[in-house]
């Protein structure tokens, strides 16, 4: 059997290397948002450990719960992504304050 500690670095590292790609990435706004769904992906992670680990369903339905909110931020990143490439043909986070009103 393989400790929780274990799947728990595992999860750390995901959630750091999503942290590193927002951070050190501030140009390309189709990297953050990839990087910002690997972050809410760790901590799902975490919440299907600690549901396993505790024998709860309890975190497994919560991932259920949070995949429904990433999947709507997703839809409409992508959909302000494809308005910003149609308008200023870049997807260029520098590009965005242009389309204020």
């Amino acid at each position: 059997m393989i400790p929780v500690s274990y799947y728990l670095v595992l999860s750390s590292l995901l959630f750091s290397i999503s942290l590193a790609g927002i951070f050190l990435n501030r140009k390309n706004i189709l990297i953050m948002l990839m990087s910002l769904e690997l972050m809410f992906l760790a901590i799902n992670f975490n919440f299907i450990i600690f549901g396993n680990y505790l024998n709860d369903i309890a975190g497994q339905i919560f991932v259920f719960f949070i995949l429904t909110v990433i999947a709507a931020e997703s839809a409409i990143g992508l959909a302000i992504i494809i308005v910003l490439y149609r308008i200023r043909d870049s997807i260029n986070v520098d590009d965005i304050g242009g389309l204020k009103g």
